[in-house]
């Protein structure tokens, strides 16, 4: 697939838990080369919206699609070029870096080969090889991070999507981990969820905006801070926001009604 092809796509998804909706109408696009920041407050359905296009939950009405094929009606193919790394990725805690890298080539139908070939690669692209015959649970939070990633791009998908990668990580751990992310990019459609508005502006395209399950802005970085508000002069010095922050803080409270 080309770049600038359309890897990942949602139509009108909507998501109800009982009386709850989760995801209100939500459609956009990716494309191979993009870096997409998906943003909202707690609970506006970010993480709920890339469960959906994973597979992992079944969305009340709507499609959505990776590389072509719908995530509910032909979810093996779609996962096939899919790499997710969700919040709090899961890994055996006693095994070791090596060991569950190779499982997990294994679950993916990697041969020996093909397994050996593929780590070899991203120990080295994700600096794995200081830890690969550590125990996981001996690991720090970056290097788990590192190994979720590795686990996520096993079978070196054409989409990633990232919940919360940098989250908890120190301020050395986030620049590699941004570092990464720009490299892996051209190769790849990816879409990062984040809190962290610096994360827009350093590694992403474009920025998608949602709150209350609804999508409320679609824009590159820079159109987006130029929805942020005139300042007060007065409160300028007492009010440390980043313009990025203002922009945020416009489309998500003053827009629905906060």
């Amino acid at each position: 697939m080309p770049n600038g092809q359309t890897l990942v796509e949602t139509r009108d998804l909507i998501m109800r838990f009982g009386p709850v909706t989760a995801v209100n109408g939500i459609s956009f696009s990716v494309t191979r080369g993009e870096v997409v920041g998906f943003l909202g407050p707690n609970g506006a359905g970010k993480s709920t919206t890339m469960k959906i296009i994973a597979g992992f939950l079944e969305a009340t009405s709507g499609s959505a699609f990776v590389a072509g094929h719908d995530s509910r009606r032909d979810p093996i193919p779609a996962r096939q070029h899919l790499g997710y790394l969700p919040e709090g990725a899961p890994a055996y805690p006693d095994m070791t870096v090596a060991d569950f890298l190779s499982f997990v080539a294994g679950l993916r139908g990697l041969t020996v080969r093909q397994t050996n070939n593929r780590l070899a690669e991203l120990v080295e692209s994700i600096d794995l090889a200081e830890v690969w015959n550590r125990r996981i649970e001996a690991l720090s939070k970056g290097y788990k991070r590192r190994v979720g990633i590795a686990m996520a791009l096993v079978h070196d998908p054409d989409v990633l999507i990232l919940d919360e990668p940098t989250d908890g990580l120190d301020p050395n751990q986030k620049h590699e981990m941004r570092s990464l992310i720009r490299t892996l990019a051209p190769s790849k459609a990816i879409i990062v969820s984040t809190h962290i508005l610096e994360e827009v502006e350093a590694i992403c395209t474009r920025a998608i905006v949602i709150a209350h399950g609804k999508m409320l802005a679609d824009a590159t970085p820079a159109e987006l801070l130029a929805r942020a508000p005139e300042r007060d002069p007065s409160l300028a010095q007492s009010v440390k926001t980043t313009r990025l922050e203002d922009a945020f803080r416009h489309i998500t409270l003053e827009q629905t009604g906060v």
